[in-house]
Formats: structure tokens, sequence, C-alpha cells
């Protein structure tokens, strides 16, 4: 992995992982903002950006976040983030220790695996992957994530670095996870976020986390996409964010 952090001086650290197929700066935006009053940490997930790790598993990412908070913040910190893949390694580090934060904030975190999706994604990136690098192609993409028109640079660049064996991976991985039995004993308090317009597995899955976890509650936007709220509407976010810790404090 790779972390950039931001807001160093300040005591409580959040710490925000992107989703598949970008890297840290799909948080950029939401951590200067934030960077004022936290100190800020963004990983790039293994396999992609700038880490200098493959992707291996959910669960392996989880476990090296986990070690790093560990070793690094005395095994804890004030609030995790995380978007789709992102979120989903937010909820396995919650699995693996209960008492890792106090808040977490899981965006648009695919937890109803589908085997049909996950057979088709390595026939498909075999006839399509030599495609990442070129340009119209890459616009193409990003035009269907729907996010802001000033990520394309952020976005084509790292799309460029990723393997296609390390993309297989992510996907898979993306498309299987199911969330684990520990969940329910978090300490934190988990904010779920969804679009209205997200696929309805993508809503389905917000339900049945916030279902899990005792001390959760629930937000669907209705007309936000996957990954707008926190790629394009930073500022949105970031009142979710001060509206649930001042709620608790």
């Amino acid at each position: 992995m790779f972390f950039r952090e931001y807001g160093k001086e300040n005591e409580k650290v959040v710490m925000l992982l992107h989703g598949g197929g970008l890297a840290g700066w799909g948080y950029e935006s939401v951590a200067k903002r934030l960077s004022e009053y936290y100190h800020i940490i963004l990983p790039d997930i293994d396999g992609h950006g700038d880490s200098d790790r493959d992707f291996v598993s959910i669960e392996n990412n989880a476990q090296h976040i986990v070690e790093y908070i560990n070793n690094n913040h005395n095994g804890k910190v004030f609030a995790i983030g995380g978007l789709s893949l992102g979120g989903q390694i937010a909820l396995e580090i919650l699995s693996q220790k209960a008492d890792i934060c106090e808040y977490a904030f899981i965006e648009s975190a695919l937890v109803v695996p589908s085997k049909f999706t996950e057979i088709m994604v390595k026939p498909l990136l075999d006839c399509s992957y030599f495609l990442i690098n070129k340009p119209w192609f890459a616009k193409m993409q990003f035009d269907y994530l729907k996010i802001d028109k000033t990520l394309f640079e952020h976005y084509y660049r790292d799309s460029c670095k990723i393997t296609k064996n390390n993309m297989i991976s992510f996907l898979k991985a993306n498309t299987t996870y199911r969330l684990k039995q520990t969940l329910k004993k978090t300490k934190a308090k988990v904010i779920v976020l969804a679009g209205g317009k997200e696929q309805k597995n993508i809503i389905r899955s917000s339900h049945l986390i916030a279902d899990k976890i005792p001390e959760s509650c629930i937000e669907i936007i209705p007309e936000l996409y996957h990954g707008q709220l926190s790629m394009n509407f930073s500022e949105r976010y970031i009142g979710i964010f001060n509206k649930y810790i001042k709620q608790t404090k």
C-alpha cells in the first residue's frame, strides 16, 4: 500500500479507502476540506495507484490496514470511510478488530455475491484488457462512472497502471464479498450511505449492512449514482460526516 497524509498536525485520524479502479485521489477533495480539523490518511489499495503490492483479497488488505493502525496509531483511529471496494475493506477491518475506530462511513459497498459475475470477470477482461490504455476507452468508462470530469487525468493515469491480474483479482473479490459474523461486534458507530440511482444490489446491500450492525444508521440519497457523494459532492459528504459526529458527542 501507499499512504498519503493531510493535516498531520491534527490529533484525530480519519482513514478513507477509495473504490476499485481508482486511487487515493478519489477522496482528495474530502481530505483537503477535513484536514483543517483531522489528520487524514488516504491509502492506495493494493494493486492500485502507487501501491507496491499486488491485490490478493479484501481480507488481506484489511489485515494490512489493521497492522498499519496498530503500528502507527496505537491500534485505533477516529474514523474510517470507504467507497465500494474500499467500503468492503472498511467492513472487513471492522470485522477483524471491533474497537479500531469510533465511526465508520460505508458508501456503496456490495455484499450480495454474484457467482455469475465472478465467472464472467476473467473472460471479459481477457477480451477487453488491451483497451485499458486507450484514451477513448478510458473516457467511455469514466463517463459511465458519472464522476467529476476534473478527475479524468487521475483516472486515466492510474487505470493504465492496473495489471490484468490485479484487475481480475479485485473485481472477483468485489463481486463475491460476504459480511462476516464478527461485524456485528463492532463498537463503531456505522453510517451506511448509498445513492438512490445505484444498482438494486447496492441498495439491498446497504440495508443488509445496516441490519447486521446494531449501532448503525442508513441514508439513501435519491438523486445520486454510485460514488457520486464522496467524489462529486465533498461538501455534502462532509455535512453528513459532521452531522453524525455531532449527534453522538
